[in-house]
């Protein structure tokens, strides 16, 4: 995930300055020079960077803050709403006309950022607020880049209109605004052509498109990936065609993630939204005040109410709620709950939202060992699935040749199982009247309640 590394960077700096119980103007310096390490180390801009620590420092050394009860404390939140404030301090959506009337919207950026895809993924976005998109094929130039829209289209049911690849982008955008005013559609969202690089002909083409439309969005789609690279590219389109906004994909990815720390210093412009994954559902909006508590290893939860609220069956939960009460949960619950957790994003996204679950950048969560998981339990009978109890020796080898794996994880799956259920029995009888609950969550655990009540 972005940002893990300077996340924990950052949070190993924190946590040295709360130790602390009376904080020094030295000890604020030698804290933001790790911090300024930590940020360039991310790619943030150089001139960012400077400013950024600036002003905290000026903040930060102020007699209010050092002779406060809680000095770490006080730097940290100074921190946080700096960071804020560097990616733009409020949330920003597209700027639409009233339904009445039709908004034209001009995706652009460079080959390899996703662009195409992020295309469709709004159209989805604005379809499912009520409005009527009509995404139109502007690139003549990619291979299958027609195609891919067409599919991609399809999938989010939005109408995608193309001339093919004899037409200019010019007349292919004019042609597209007019068939939507005639055919009731509301937005319409040119997936304009990408260049390797920044160039000369890309600029102009989107110059003319602009030059011979009413577009009243330029959105610039840029790959968090290339860290400067993709802050150099929005200062060189918005400077040529002036953007509106910025979209930032390849957030789940291995990203330093200076691209979002950087955008808004530099251009001026808004981050709108956060490609977080390949599934044309993910693209998140962006909030600055979230995105920095996830930094700063203070978890996102109000993102993740939205995405439980968005991706959870709220009658199979109920349900798995009650069986989890009576103690009757069995695999085909275990398949049913992982695979909510896929749609959720998986382990490490969900981890990544809880406060203070930052993981160590040596300690990795890979969903992919959840897929022998799901073999294994599909390689199950119904009736085994259902009462695990029955699974003996001879089955367990048939359950392990159908799903490709050791004898050794099933076992382990079925002692994995087994101590579930004894965990949930503990939870239930912990919280059967109020003067156990106390005691019998620390006995779960060690006699440490790990939850801090």
């Amino acid at each position: 995930m972005a940002f893990e590394n300077l996340s924990t960077k950052l949070q190993n700096v924190f946590k040295n300055l709360r130790s602390k119980g009376v904080l020094t103007e030295a000890d604020v310096k030698a804290a933001l020079k790790e911090v300024k390490m930590a940020l360039l180390e991310a790619d943030v801009n150089f001139k960012v960077v400077k400013k950024f620590v600036k002003t905290v420092e000026e903040r930060a050394i102020g007699q209010d803050v050092l002779n406060s009860l809680t000095p770490g404390q006080m730097v940290i939140k100074i921190v946080n709403e700096e960071m804020v404030s560097l990616m733009g301090s409020e949330t920003t959506e597209i700027k639409l006309n009233p339904p009445s009337e039709v908004t034209v919207i001009l995706m652009c950026g460079l080959q390899g950022a996703g662009k195409t895809t992020t295309t469709a993924k709004i159209a989805g976005k604005l379809k499912s607020k009520g409005r009527n998109p009509l995404l139109v094929a502007c690139d003549v130039y990619r291979p299958a880049a027609i195609e891919q829209l067409q599919v991609n289209g399809k999938k989010q049911g939005v109408e995608v209109f193309s001339m093919g690849t004899k037409n200019s982008p010019v007349d292919i955008a004019k042609a597209g605004i007019e068939h939507a005013k005639s055919n009731s559609f509301n937005v319409v969202i040119l997936d304009t052509a990408g260049r390797l690089h920044v160039d000369e002909d890309m600029m102009v083409e989107l110059e003319q498109i602009k030059a011979n439309t009413h577009v009243d969005q330029t959105i610039l789609v840029v790959d968090a990936m290339t860290g400067q690279d993709a802050v150099n590219a929005a200062s060189a389109f918005n400077d040529r065609i002036e953007i509106d906004g910025v979209i930032l994909t390849k957030m789940d990815g291995d990203s330093r993630g200076g691209a979002a720390l950087s955008v808004k210093a530099v251009t001026g412009k808004p981050i709108l939204y956060v490609g977080m994954g390949e599934k044309l559902s993910d693209l998140e909006q962006f909030y600055p005040d979230r995105m920095a508590s996830r930094i700063l290893g203070m978890g996102d939860i109000l993102t993740l109410i939205e995405k439980a609220e968005k991706d959870i069956d709220k009658e199979k939960a109920i349900e798995m709620s009650k069986r989890l009460k009576k103690n009757e949960f069995d695999f085909n619950d275990f398949l049913d709950q992982l695979e909510q957790l896929k749609k959720m994003g998986g382990i490490s996204s969900i981890l990544s939202m809880l406060p203070g679950m930052g993981l160590p950048s040596d300690l990795e969560v890979d969903d992919n060992m959840f897929k022998s998981t799901e073999a294994i339990i599909h390689s199950m009978t119904l009736k085994e699935r259902t009462n695990p109890s029955i699974i003996n020796v001879s089955r367990k080898n048939r359950i392990a040749k159908g799903a490709g794996v050791d004898i050794s994880e099933v076992n382990k799956l079925m002692k994995q199982y087994e101590q579930s259920k004894k965990m949930m029995k503990q939870m239930n009888n912990s919280f059967k009247g109020k003067g156990k609950k106390r005691r019998g969550m620390g006995s779960m655990f060690g006699g440490k309640n790990p939850f801090g009540f």
